[in-house]
Formats: C-alpha cells, sequence, structure tokens
C-alpha cells in the first residue's frame, strides 16, 4: 500500500524512468512520459473502484498498457536524429512566442485604452469594460510562457499549462468583472462578491496545479 499519492506517483515515475532508461533525453520523450502518467493513473484509480489495493492496481495498469518496446525504439531513434529534436522544438517554440507576443500585446492594448477611455471621462463601466482585453492577455501569456522549453526546463504539457492559463484568467476575471460590477450598481459588497467567485476558484485551482506539479528540469 502506498502511503499517499505521492508515493504512487514516485513509482509511475521509477517505472517509466526505467522504461525509457536507454534513451536519450528529449522534449518529445518527456511528453511522451507525462501522456503515458496520465493514461496509468486513470488505469489505476480505474482498478482501484474495481476493489484493487493499490499495488494489484499498479500491476494491472502495467498490464494493460500493453508493450511499449516500439514506443521505446521509436524514441530511441529520435534521440539520436539530433536534427528532427531541434526542428521539432523549434517549431514548438516558435508557437509558444506567438502566444506570448499576442498575449503581452492584448494586455497593453487593454490598459492603453482604459487610460484613454479614463481621460475621455467616459462611464466607468466603459472604461472598466477593457479589461476584458488584460484578462485574455494574461491568459494567453501564461499558456505560451509554460508550454515555451528553455534550456533549464522541458515545456509544460499542454493541457496543464491551458489550466494554468484558465486560473490566471479567473483570477484576472475577478478583478475584471469586481470593477465592472461596482461602477454598474456602486455597491461594494455586490463588487466583492463578484470578485470572490472568480478570484477563489482561481486561487483554488491554482494551487492544485502547483501542488501536483511534476518535475521538468533537464537532467544536468
Amino acid at each position: 500500500m502506498y502511503k499517499n499519492e505521492k508515493g504512487l506517483d514516485q513509482r509511475i515515475k521509477a517505472y517509466f524512468d526505467n522504461l525509457f532508461s536507454g534513451v536519450g533525453p528529449s522534449q518529445q520523450l518527456f511528453d511522451l512520459k507525462e501522456e503515458l502518467t496520465i493514461n496509468m493513473k486513470e488505469k489505476i484509480t480505474d482498478y482501484r473502484a474495481r476493489g484493487m489495493n493499490d499495488e494489484q492496481a499498479f500491476k494491472e495498469a502495467v498490464v494493460s498498457m500493453g508493450d511499449l518496446s516500439g514506443l521505446v525504439d521509436d524514441m530511441r531513434k529520435l534521440g539520436q536524429d539530433t536534427a528532427r529534436m531541434s526542428i521539432y522544438s523549434s517549431m514548438a517554440n516558435r508557437i509558444s512566442a506567438g502566444f506570448i507576443v499576442v498575449g503581452v500585446l492584448l494586455a497593453l492594448f487593454g490598459i492603453f485604452v482604459i487610460a484613454m477611455t479614463y481621460f475621455m471621462r467616459m462611464e466607468g463601466v466603459a472604461v472598466a469594460g477593457n479589461g476584458i482585453f488584460v484578462v485574455a492577455g494574461g491568459m494567453l501569456f501564461t499558456y505560451g510562457l509554460l508550454t515555451r522549453e528553455t534550456a533549464r526546463k522541458y515545456a509544460m504539457n499542454k493541457i496543464r499549462a491551458a489550466l494554468y492559463g484558465l486560473a490566471v484568467g479567473s483570477i484576472l476575471f475577478g478583478l475584471f468583472s469586481a470593477a465592472v460590477t461596482y461602477f454598474s450598481v456602486g455597491e461594494t459588497y455586490v463588487s466583492i462578491a463578484s470578485l470572490m467567485v472568480f478570484f477563489l476558484g482561481g486561487v483554488g485551482l491554482f494551487l492544485i496545479l502547483a501542488l501536483t506539479e511534476s518535475d521538468r528540469r533537464k537532467p544536468s
């Protein structure tokens, strides 16, 4: 029996590290391990629901994954093809850079429009409403930043990065909705209630992701 989920995560990580022990490190290998880990966790959860203990569930999950030797061979060949690895990383980083640039530009556009409409002495709702661009920009920037491979870290799984973006977007949207609500109804308590719903949801999701984060550091 595993004392906690962390113990199970370590067991799964050790299993896949041993399976791909002869394969050189790469972003593609990291992505594959992440995908296989998610699949195995789902299978273990299913077997647990059927009444198996942790050890039985793990063994059954390994069997149900089938023969992975083909994947190991593919990753080994890919690890030897440095040109292909470089192209993959370069294309992925260009895409992530696009999200970062668009995110920053959207956020700056929102800030400039807010400032412009404020000095035009427009209504508070019209001024605060432009904050939606900052919300969208923050989400795109977060996603792009986390899906970018660096010299020290592999890029994060795209689904996980999208959830981080959603968490940041929810926090920013809470602030946005609070401002719009305040200028719409003029009641502070209503504004706080609007802020609380989205802000707490975003913080909760962010903490869950942060506390279950896997190590993306590249081997030194």
